[in-house]
Order: C-alpha cells, then structure tokens, then sequence
C-alpha cells in the first residue's frame, strides 16, 4: 500500500557515495555510450547523445563534482526530464529503485553550504548509507545552462 507520503528514488553511485533523483525525473536508464563531443563546451559536458530523434547534452556528474571519471562496465546515464526537455546524467552505477517516507527524506544539515547545498534536496539514511538526493533543476548554474544551449545549438547547425 503506497500513500501520497510515499518517495520513490532511483539511487547511484559516483566515487563509492551513495546520490538519488526522484524517479519522477528519471525518463530512462541507458547503457554508456559516447557522446558527440560539443566544441568549446564545459569540461563536464562530454557531448551530445542522440536520444529519440534529439540531441541531448550529456553531464558527466563525477566531473562535475570533481571526482574521477573512470568508464567501467557499470557506468550508466540518466537520462532525465530537465528544463522542458531532456539532459543525460553519466554515474558509476545505477544501484536501485528505494521507496520510502517522505519524512525519511531530510533537509541538508546547515553545515552545507555553497555549491553542494545547491545541488541537494535532501539526504535519507538507510541501513548505515547515506544517500544525497539531488535537485535535478539546480545541477547547473543559469550560465552553465546558457553555454549548453549555445554549445548544442552550435553543434545543430553544423
């Protein structure tokens, strides 16, 4: 039985710490694949991936928050509902679907301050993990937006 407390997250892994979108955000789970390489673009902006029939720009998550980048045969991407369209979320590993209370999901403590607090909607601690959820909207700043729309606007008119 679920009520309207209930939160499902999709939960992944990047540099061993446990992260999670809300599934809502989630459209699909994809193998890595390469991207287009986009000029001029953001170090942790690795391209442009054709997803039906679009070009999505595609974020490496461990770059963007300067951890190494390693692809294994885990590595996934997320693709994720985003800004009225779509972005690809590269991780280590997609680890699982966690249902739970939406009081599980708790604010961030104060300590949390700068970039990072940005980035996070809430934290949940289950069976000894610590799992940072993500606010999807705030993963990139307003010009960090601007230079990916510019940069896959380029790369479409090329």
């Amino acid at each position: 039985m679920t009520t309207g407390d209930d939160v499902q997250l999709v939960t992944f892994k990047v540099a061993g710490q446990d992260f999670a979108f809300n599934i809502f955000q989630v459209e699909r789970i994809l193998r890595y694949e390469a991207p287009a390489p986009l000029p001029k673009a953001p170090d942790f902006l690795e391209g442009v991936l054709q997803y039906q029939g679009t070009a999505v720009p595609l974020i490496d998550l461990r770059k963007r928050l300067g951890v190494a980048a390693p692809h294994r045969e885990e590595t996934r991407t997320v693709i994720l509902e985003w800004d009225g369209g779509n972005i690809g979320i590269v991780v280590d590993a997609v680890t699982e679907v966690l249902q739970l209370a939406a009081t599980e999901v708790t604010a961030p403590p104060g300590l949390v301050k700068g970039l990072a607090a940005d980035y996070i909607t809430g934290l949940v601690v289950k069976n000894g993990r610590t799992i940072i959820v993500l606010n999807t909207s705030r993963l990139l700043s307003s010009q960090e937006k601007l230079a990916l729309e510019t940069a896959v606007q380029e790369k479409a008119q090329a």
